[in-house]
């Protein structure tokens, strides 16, 4: 892969004069960042000791565009600082291929994506890229994108993943085995909306005690989001439901919704408000399972997750799925001016359904969050961005999550974003 790489590098170096008055881009981020982690994700234990390290994240990207088709590249390599010998003979940190992807155009209103891309619709909360996250998240798909009129959008996705190329079917469980997905949008002056179904393949083994029986479980996600922005204060809400089959062949009936209202406070500040609801199942933690028939918790599959229910990530960011689901009843303030800007948030956490303990059933209260952020534009090309975030966690978070409610559960970390265009002075 690296060999490819550096092939690729110098062949493109070498055309580069001659690109140069074509539609090309080259672009590059460099993103270190360090955390201090004494509570990220679950409850702290005394017993344990915080956390302090340092992950970085280097990107190329390249695009290229004609009249009749695009294409793009992103690399990238992924890395805790330290994780390598300094006089290392190979490096264990293998470059990623991010994004690679070619569009045909066949008009100004029909196109066809195929390869690896980055999937971002709407908010982000059920297909996003995850951008927060060093490595990211894409998908590997074939995505049809029509110009229904002016204001109007739809697309088409669908993917169908395996290990490698076989001679006979493999069972595949690495990630979806398949996905379909439609979606709808249209903006106006004050009011936009999005319309979606999604359909998820999820390959398992029926039965592990004989040959591999390969059976695919399928889960349809559907809903709408909408944005409404009368005047100087803005709406914005989104409602899903999930049916079909989880892939532990559990019928699956969940829901979630979000109401939320932006407003100005004063000059160059910003305020917000608003409930979400993710439902879930009743659930004992003393034996980690559902109490109901059905699995009744919502899964916002590939979305930024990050983005919502607080940036300590103790919900929906590779855990809490499958259990009481949650209700977050959130607001904050936004201040940017010049070169600064500045935000602040607080979370009040809920479980959706019922939480026991063995026989004791639980307060619903899990907590509340308290998210700090600052950010500073150094040059058009450089930030500088920092954070704290504190969590007050109930009994019942340390009976849903284990840990010890009585530490100090904090996060704090500290990120320089660069982001070059090669091709620009």
């Amino acid at each position: 892969m690296k060999k490819l790489f550096r092939l690729l590098l110098v062949l493109f170096l070498g055309l580069v004069p001659s690109l140069v008055m074509a539609q090309l881009t080259f672009t590059g981020e460099i993103r270190p960042r360090t955390e201090y982690r004494h509570g990220l994700k679950s409850l702290f234990n005394s017993s344990d000791d915080a956390a302090f390290a340092t992950s970085q994240r280097t990107r190329l990207n390249l695009g290229y565009a004609e009249e009749t088709f695009r294409v793009g590249l992103s690399v990238q390599d992924v890395r805790t600082w330290g994780d390598v010998k300094q006089l290392n003979l190979s490096d264990k940190n293998q470059l990623m291929l991010h994004e690679a992807w070619g569009e045909i155009i066949f008009n100004e209103n029909f196109s066809l994506k195929v390869g690896r891309q980055e999937l971002v619709y709407d908010d982000s909360r059920i297909l996003g890229n995850v951008g927060w996250a060093q490595q990211a998240r894409s998908h590997d798909l074939a995505l049809l994108k029509f110009k229904t009129d002016e204001k109007g959008k739809f697309h088409v996705g669908f993917a169908v993943n395996n290990d490698a190329e076989f001679l006979s079917r493999q069972l595949y469980t690495t990630n979806y085995k398949s996905m379909q997905f439609a979606w709808y949008n249209r903006k106006s002056d004050q009011f936009d909306f999005s319309l979606l179904f999604m359909n998820v393949g999820q390959e398992r083994d029926a039965d592990s005690s004989e040959a591999i029986d390969r059976d695919t479980r399928y889960s349809q996600t559907f809903g709408a989001h909408m944005n409404y922005r009368p005047g100087k204060i803005s709406f914005t809400g989104s409602l899903y439901a999930q049916t079909g089959k989880d892939p532990s062949n559990t019928d699956l009936s969940a829901y979630m919704f979000n109401l939320g209202m932006k407003f100005p406070v004063a000059d160059n500040w910003k305020g917000n408000v608003g409930i979400e609801m993710l439902s879930g199942s009743d659930y004992d933690s003393s034996v980690g399972s559902r109490l109901d028939s059905d699995n009744k918790s919502f899964t916002p599959l590939f979305g930024t997750n990050h983005k919502f229910n607080g940036h300590m990530d103790y919900f929906y960011v590779g855990n809490h799925t499958g259990n009481v689901g949650l209700t977050d009843i959130y607001g904050g303030l936004n201040h940017s001016k010049g070169q600064w800007s500045f935000a602040t948030a607080i979370h009040i956490f809920s479980t959706a359904a019922d939480l026991y303990l063995g026989p004791e059933k639980q307060d619903k209260y899990l907590g509340t969050e308290v998210d700090l952020s600052v950010g500073y534009k150094y040059s058009k090309s450089v930030l500088i961005k920092a954070g704290y975030s504190h969590m007050f966690a109930s009994d019942s978070m340390e009976a849903l999550k284990g840990g010890d409610k009585d530490e100090t559960q904090n996060w704090g970390w500290v990120m320089l974003v660069f982001k070059p265009n090669f091709l620009k002075k």
